[in-house]
């Protein structure tokens, strides 16, 4: 399967104009190409799913290696765009997160998230304005729009203070869009809209705003972040305790639709 990444690039930052743009988040091959074949535009990985397929926690189990070895395999199965959630960068400089940021262009990604928290604690916005430098650097040595994803964990972590200081100083480093984890209330949604210097991503999932809700308030981006990969492994504890306990398998589905996708 031959493609034209730059040209996949250029496709997937205009799928942020053309609004929302959705994201089902992906974990490993299998989870990505049932993504693509539901209908989905481009595919994101979560680190958090990734993590868990790894036999490891979020937020600092995940190595570079192992992170890296997923992408190549899920960019091997999809022909839509891939972006890729690199977490802080797996490097300890800028430096570093360069040359992460250029392994994955080369292994077919044409988007990537950034993060300004490590281990759940949320950092100095300056290592993240850096790091984000660094990206675009690699991108531009290599020849193409990578879509630079700065996810600020202001309200994953905090109480929301600086979110759009912030905001500005990612969009001066050379982000694109803007991701805001943790919030869920219209009127905060539709205040970080009217005031980003960047298209907005926020991440939902079961109990938070419906995709048209979003729309109305102006976001750019969805994101179900590990809510997706949060259910598979849900479901496979849940058939396992029913079968151990009873004997009966009802929370199972047809099982026989996913190995077709694979051939």
């Amino acid at each position: 399967m031959s493609i034209d990444r730059k040209a996949q690039a250029r496709a997937f930052r205009a799928l942020h104009a053309d609004g929302p743009l959705i994201l089902p988040n992906a974990w490993d091959p299998g989870s990505a190409r049932a993504i693509e074949a539901a209908g989905a535009k481009a595919v994101a990985t979560t680190s958090a799913g990734v993590s868990w397929a790894e036999g490891v926690a979020d937020a600092g189990g995940l190595t570079r290696a192992a992170a890296l070895a997923v992408l190549r395999r899920i960019a091997a199965v999809i022909s839509v765009p891939l972006t890729a959630d690199l977490e802080s960068g797996y490097g300890a400089t800028p430096a570093e997160v360069g040359e992460t940021v250029a392994e994955v262009i080369e292994i077919g990604v044409v988007g990537i998230n950034l993060e300004d928290s490590v281990s759940h604690v949320l950092g100095d916005p300056a290592v993240l304005a850096a790091r984000i430098v660094a990206a675009r650097s690699a991108a531009v040595a290599a020849g193409i729009e990578l879509v630079i994803n700065a996810r600020t964990d202001t309200y994953l972590f905090g109480d929301g203070t600086g979110t759009l200081e912030r905001a500005r100083l990612y969009a001066e480093a050379g982000a694109d869009v803007l991701f805001v984890p943790g919030v869920g209330d219209a009127e905060v949604i539709r205040e970080l809209v009217a005031g980003s210097p960047l298209p907005l991503n926020v991440m939902t999932g079961p109990g938070g705003p419906t995709v048209g809700e979003l729309a109305a308030l102006g976001v750019a981006r969805i994101s179900l972040g590990p809510a997706l990969s949060a259910g598979a492994y849900g479901l496979a504890a849940a058939a396992a305790q029913e079968v151990l306990a009873t004997g009966t398998y009802e929370v199972l589905g047809d099982l026989g639709k996913h190995n077709a996708l694979l051939r």
